[in-house]
């Protein structure tokens, strides 16, 4: 009959050369794993921009087809958009705007009064 080695021997012995073949490979996988993960969001990150840079454009050009449309159908000839925004854009627009520079300076005033 052979001699009957006990298995925490084996394990005594086993685990240190384990241990020193097993940590660098180990080490290598994990080393390997982040730096991919790492490329994989970067290019996720390159990717995401590029739509949103597509989208962008896309929009763009939507809009300036809209506004193209816009300006062939209120002045089919001379290709100016002004005359319908006359009423808007001139001095309706200003009183608008200086309709609201007050009411922002009071609603600053009186949020700033009651801070105080």
């Amino acid at each position: 009959m052979p001699p009957l080695v006990p298995p925490f021997l084996v394990g005594l012995i086993v685990a240190p050369l384990a241990k020193r073949l097993l940590k660098p490979l180990v080490r290598g996988v994990v080393k390997t794993s982040v730096g991919l993960a790492m490329e994989v969001k970067k290019a996720a990150q390159e990717a995401g921009e590029n739509i949103h840079d597509l989208a962008a454009e896309v929009a763009a050009d939507v809009m300036a087809a809209q506004i193209a449309a816009g300006e062939t159908e209120d002045h089919p000839g001379d290709g100016r958009h002004t005359a319908g925004n006359g009423a808007k854009g001139g001095a309706a627009g200003h009183a608008e705007g200086d309709a609201r520079t007050p009411k922002i300076r009071a609603t600053a005033g009186a949020v700033a009064g009651k801070s105080h």
